[in-house]
């Protein structure tokens, strides 16, 4: 799958990962291969991926929006 997470000032990731765990406004979740499109608020929290080489990185978000379609996930978010 391939994850962009983006602020209004920069891009803050973008590359291939196995997972992507998000802090959705209703409670934590998580996006694996082939999941249903989907598209939700994101609250303060967290953003932990794990990349296809199995390194782990955790972003700290204020809140955002997600959307997944077709093994892409783009996340837009505010930081701080």
């Amino acid at each position: 799958m391939n994850l962009e997470i983006m602020t209004p000032e920069t891009r803050l990731f973008e590359g291939e990962v196995k997972l992507v765990q998000v802090p959705g406004i209703k409670g934590s979740f998580e996006v694996l291969k082939n999941h249903a499109p989907i598209i939700s608020t994101l609250s303060k929290g967290a953003i932990k991926i794990i990349t296809e080489k199995d390194k782990k990185e955790t972003i700290l978000i204020s809140s955002g929006i997600i959307e997944v379609k077709a093994n892409h996930i783009t996340i837009l978010a505010l930081v701080g």
